[in-house]
């Protein structure tokens, strides 16, 4: 019999992270987040498979008929695909309810909101990306969020040294 390696992971296809898009924590305020489905081609399914995704440039916008659709999102050409293969950084249509939608609409009709994508990754099988409402930071808020960051890691470790020695 076979022992598992304590703390090996075991992969699940249906559910796992394609990608993250820490640039947007630390650029932004998050003040709310949505999970919506995605609608793509067969050979950006296939390339998402394979791990590959960039979300750091990516944002999503209304449409004049109210859909909402994620924009700059970079998912690379399929190696394997043929003359039918998607364009690397189209349009992408997001999915969610009505009645999220339209309480979207209404959070980013305030100045200096917008919607970025936070996190693609597969649900079940189906991919899924986690979008959030977020407020544009100051060059000091940053520098502020990365000090509080700091300083919670300093004290985390005086607690460990402390609680060694007894």
């Amino acid at each position: 019999m076979v022992a598992k390696k304590k703390g090996a992971a075991v992969k699940d296809p249906k559910n796992h992270t394609i990608a993250l898009n820490r640039r947007a924590r630390h650029d932004y305020t998050i003040l709310d987040s949505y999970e919506a489905g995605l609608v793509l081609t067969g050979t950006e399914v296939k390339s998402l498979r394979e791990g590959q995704a960039s979300l750091v440039d990516g944002f999503a916008a209304f449409d004049s008929r109210g859909e909402l659709w994620l924009e700059q999102v970079h998912i690379p050409e399929y190696l394997n695909g043929t003359w039918n293969n998607h364009t690397t950084r189209r349009k992408r249509k997001l999915l969610l309810h009505g009645k999220e939608l339209i309480k979207i609409s209404r959070q980013i009709e305030d100045p200096g909101l917008t919607i970025v994508p936070l996190s693609l990754y597969f649900k079940d099988g189906r991919a899924k990306v986690e979008i959030g409402i977020a407020k544009g930071k100051r060059e000091f808020d940053k520098r502020h969020t990365l000090r509080e960051k700091q300083d919670a890691r300093e004290a985390q470790r005086a607690m460990r040294i402390k609680n060694r020695r007894g």
